[in-house]
């Protein structure tokens, strides 16, 4: 480099022309960027990233498009931000895409861009978070836009299960856009800022004459509620880059390393107020998430897909420092049935928490699959199925937890020794059966009820009888169906002790390209 006046010279030049692609340089459009309620791309990715630890890759990129008079367009870093930096000293690599330039939409160098940052990831073997916030595919560029598509999907399966791939909607996500973020692991939105969908509102109503806003069609609250695309909720974009955070820290850096792990939570000893959480009526309602909050390190229950089949808790905690993944029928919602939504829920849950090493507990309390002929002509078979090849798949160390009741084809599907887990337990007011006592005894001893002078009291001594010849924990436990019957209050430390003792499993599965899941 010369020295001197002339180095000055190139420096300004260098100094002014960046200062042209940053915000710093973009007053007007920074301005409605912020009067829209959004951060811009460097904010978010300032906010997301420990402070000045995020290095930008290709901020003086260009587009080459020549049509539709773009040859005359400046679109700075061509409307994406990408590079790497540190989330609690851990390295990421991330995107954020620009709206302030050219509405975000992408094109071939901006697709070109985001190619080259996923490839890094995978290559250093690195999560990576990707921003959206764009109008969809650059038409200017016509067939080098999808192509740019193409490009990204491809990247995003090949990393599937190799890195984690966090995908965050902080504006809208429209076309072929939305199935980037369908390919990855997580996806975040923020109420009223979020919006995702493959047609938009006048598309809908031109062909289908349905009149619907944005938010109706595809918001944040339709997302994490009714579709389950979106799997963590929002109410500003603060709180959603802190959860990105988050989340982040429960997981590996890629599928070769274990979770970070944190210093052991002190004590490990009974939970009393374990005892105290399930009613003696086998019908009461209760709520699952004390039982979560009783087993794990004090508030390190990340739930996910919380507004989603609700009658199904998944999500991620710490025992003893150690992330691990929560499966867990819930009561409150459907008495705990499995349906085809939480079906999906949890299949798709177990198969993440396996690809990224983390250990699976899972707490059972359920009656089995809800009837109906909305479920079986919607394929409860099909989605039921996915439960059932998840965790007969899944090679990370598995302990389950029948907490009161698992019946029929759910007890098998909800991790049951036979199916793989490591290590299973029932608290001792378990019921482990193929169906309930009651509607058991009404099929079994049908002729002896109607028969009785007192068919009401012959029923109830049945159903005791039942209940305790067939029902009890401790039939499960002598066929040596559950390893331990425990003192809820136990619970914590027993889980502790044997997923300590399952942590170094290994399993050599048949050799195959790849198992046909029953998508």
């Amino acid at each position: 480099m010369p020295t001197g006046p002339e180095a000055r010279d190139l420096l300004a030049e260098l100094r002014d022309r960046e200062r042209g692609l940053r915000d710093e340089g973009r007053g007007q459009d920074v301005a409605r960027q912020h009067a829209a309620g959004k951060r811009t791309a460097r904010e978010r990715l300032a906010e997301l990233f420990d402070p000045g630890s995020f290095v930008e890759l290709g901020l003086h990129v260009r587009h080459r498009a020549r049509d539709f008079g773009m040859e005359r367009r400046d679109v700075p870093a061509d409307a994406v931000v990408t590079g790497f930096g540190t989330v609690d000293g851990r390295t990421v690599y991330a995107y954020a895409q620009d709206f302030m330039a050219l509405g975000g939409s992408l094109g071939e160098m901006h697709a070109r861009k985001i190619v080259r940052v996923q490839d890094l990831a995978l290559e250093a073997g690195c999560p990576l978070v990707a921003i959206n916030d764009s109008g969809g595919a650059r038409i200017h560029e016509g067939i080098d836009a999808l192509d740019g598509y193409a490009h990204i999907f491809r990247r995003n399966v090949l990393a599937s299960g190799v890195v984690p791939q966090l995908a965050v909607i902080l504006g809208p996500c429209a076309g072929g856009a939305v199935y980037s973020p369908a390919l990855t692991d997580f996806v975040f939105m923020v109420s009223g800022v979020s919006q995702m969908y493959i047609t938009g509102p006048d598309v809908v109503r031109a062909v289908l004459g349905e009149s619907l806003t944005h938010e109706e069609l595809g918001g944040a609250a339709v997302h994490s509620a009714r579709s389950g695309v979106c799997h963590f909720l929002d109410t500003d974009e603060a709180r959603c880059l802190e959860r990105v955070r988050t989340l982040l820290g429960y997981l590996p850096a890629n599928n070769l390393e274990d979770p970070p792990q944190l210093d052991p939570a002190p004590g490990c000893g009974p939970v009393e107020a374990l005892r105290a959480v399930v009613p003696a009526e086998a019908n009461r309602q209760y709520d699952m998430r004390q039982v979560i909050d009783g087993i794990l390190d004090p508030d390190s229950f990340l739930e996910v897909h919380a507004g989603w089949a609700q009658n199904a808790l998944v999500g991620l905690g710490r025992l003893g420092g150690r992330p691990m993944g929560v499966v867990a029928n819930q009561p409150r919602m459907l008495a705990g049935c499995l349906d085809i939504a939480s079906s999906e829920k949890i299949a798709r849950f177990v198969r993440t928490c396996d690809a990224f090493n983390l250990p699976l507990v899972t707490l059972v309390d359920t009656p089995g699959y809800l009837p109906g002929t909305d479920q079986e002509h919607g394929g409860i078979i099909r989605h039921g199925a996915k439960v059932l090849y998840a965790y007969a798949e899944a090679t990370v160390p598995k302990v389950s937890v029948v907490v009161r009741k698992a019946y029929g084809g759910a007890y098998i599907a909800m991790c049951s020794r036979g199916l793989g887990a490591d290590f299973a337990a029932a608290w001792p007011g378990a019921e482990i059966a193929v169906m309930g006592p009651e509607p058991a005894c009404n099929i079994i001893f049908r002729r002896e009820i109607a028969a009785d002078s007192d068919p009401e009291g012959a029923r109830a001594r049945l159903v005791a009888e039942y209940r305790e010849t067939f029902a009890h924990p401790y039939v499960a436990a002598a066929r040596g169906y559950v390893d331990a019957v425990l003192d809820p209050a136990d619970t914590r430390s027993w889980l502790r002790r044997t997923l300590d003792a399952a942590v170094h499993k290994r399993q050599d599965p048949p050799a195959r390209k790849h198992g046909n899941l029953p998508l």
